[in-house]
């Protein structure tokens, strides 16, 4: 599809009021009207209780339909409403997409015993402990559903690891002990903390072929049971990779070409996530980590920023087949563990190069959409100016492209349209100083007057007889200048 672009629908600091999935089955039409091409919906599945974002998952197979941890509901809402708003989205020509969690189970119904080893939380190879026993909330067996879709119970032996010895009340990193068990290879997960194969709660062992069997039957339960047309995998380099290519085989040849997924990979090394593109055959896409946290140090460094970097070791530069690109989402906003918030000054700036540039598949966040109103967290909402690159996106961002990222502080591109979509456009941002750049538009268009939709500058560019136009921008902002002639 020409033009995609994907809104992920959440952020951290939604209300726990069980109202998200019918907001959302409601604001399908703007969506589509705006030019939302799929929604990355948060997850769906019951987990710790219903103020839980959603990752700190329960049970896979209850999407907020069985009476567990005291909720039927999930934060957003019951199954037949996540049902509706997937409904309400395919009416209107926009793809869900679910948001898969996989990587751990947490809150277990009953304790079991066994044996550990303490490992160094700085390196998860090397233990501080000789083996003990411990107890630990490993057993799952989801009374509340009763073996309704599936009658798979979890022991600790399907696990990997957990972080809570119940037994002497004390937290840590512990590896469970036993025949086959450990970390996963270290060539199959990051190597950040010697091995993170472990992350947090009782992390799932994909060794075990009694844990591939259920993810295998859950997926093709949960996909016939939601017709979502594409998954976004969580915490995926804590996940055995050898598993996930695996796994995403068989969920494409089930699902076919149409079916899209893409994954959380968060790691700002563009060796490490090239290495794992390569480890899953490029079967799906992943998160362009690099590009946010080059916005995001942009943006605190102002105009002390050398804006011919800002693709520097990003997917969108050197891998844009296999790049979703972002400004912030629910784990870079304030108070989260990954906190790298683009600041606001800069927001429309990133915007506009994710939106307008031809490479990658671009993010909107619900939270700079339509703001954050949690308390002391809070943002404000930016969704005038990205409807408005949303209507550039839809109707001036297309065919070739030409750079000009040659001067540290004004930088610009130009998108010089098709024969089935000829309008262009001509982009420029500043990071200091008010600037300009002289950029081609195309000799077609010479003798046209260009003007800056985002009404930043009042300026009127006439197109020479190059096709070239001198186009100003004001000092850290943006500006993009179409056919004054084209907007009627």
């Amino acid at each position: 599809m020409a033009n995609s672009v994907i809104m992920q629908y959440f952020e951290w600091y939604l209300p726990d009021d069980g109202k998200h999935w019918q907001r959302l089955r409601d604001d399908a039409p703007h969506l589509a009207e705006i030019g939302i091409t799929a929604v990355w919906m948060p997850p769906a599945f019951k987990a710790t209780s219903s103020s839980d974002v959603g990752y700190g998952v329960y049970d896979i197979f209850d999407l907020g339909e069985f009476d567990q941890h005291g909720t039927v509901r999930t934060k957003y809402g019951t199954k037949d409403e996540y049902l509706e708003a997937i409904n309400s989205l395919k009416e209107h020509g926009i793809k869900p997409f679910a948001d898969v969690v996989l990587n751990h189970k947490a809150n277990g119904d009953k304790l079991e015993r066994f044996k550990v080893l303490k490992m160094d939380p700085n390196n998860r190879q090397v233990p501080i402990s000789e083996p003990y026993e411990i107890e630990g909330w490993t057993n799952f067996t989801f009374p509340g559903r009763q073996g309704k879709y599936n009658d798979f119970n979890w022991h600790w032996y399907h696990f990997s690891g957990i972080d809570y010895d119940a037994k002497n009340n004390e937290t840590g990193v512990y590896m469970i002990l036993g025949e086959n068990k450990g970390w996963a290879d270290n060539d199959t997960v990051d190597s950040e903390n010697g091995n993170f194969d472990y992350l947090m709660f009782s992390d799932i062992d994909f060794d075990h072929p009694e844990v591939r069997q259920n993810v295998r039957d859950w997926a093709k339960w949960f996909l016939e049971t939601t017709g979502v047309e594409g998954f976004r995998l969580d915490a995926i380099k804590h996940i055995d990779a050898d598993f996930m290519r695996e796994f995403i085989r068989l969920v494409n040849e089930h699902m076919g070409e149409g079916f899209y997924v893409f994954g959380e990979y968060w790691n700002a090394d563009y060796e490490s996530k090239s290495a794992y593109l390569d480890s899953i055959d490029y079967q799906f896409d992943i998160v362009d980590v690099g590009l946010h946290m080059n916005f995001h140090t942009a943006s605190k460094m102002g105009k002390d920023y050398d804006m011919q970097n800002i693709f520097d070791g990003s997917l969108m530069q050197e891998k844009p087949m296999s790049a979703v690109t972002f400004v912030d989402n629910h784990d870079t906003q304030r108070g989260q563990s990954l906190e790298s918030v683009v600041e606001d000054w800069f927001k429309p700036l990133a915007y506009g190069m994710i939106l307008l540039r031809q490479s990658g598949l671009p993010t909107v966040f619900y939270g700079d959409y339509y703001g954050v109103e949690q308390e002391d967290v809070g943002q404000a909402s930016f969704q005038t100016v990205i409807d408005q690159l949303l209507f550039l996106r839809q109707n001036y961002a297309y065919g070739e492209e030409q750079l000009y990222f040659d001067h540290p502080h004004t930088v610009g591109f130009t998108r010089l349209g098709t024969e089935e979509n000829p309008n262009t456009v001509a982009v420029v941002i500043a990071n200091s100083d008010e600037g300009w750049k002289d950029m081609y538009v195309g000799q077609v268009h010479a003798g046209k007057i260009y003007v800056d939709y985002l009404n930043n500058r009042e300026d009127k560019v006439e197109i020479n007889a190059d096709g070239v136009g001198h186009f100003h921008v004001n000092g850290g902002s943006i500006a993009a200048y179409v056919d004054e002639a084209t907007l009627g």
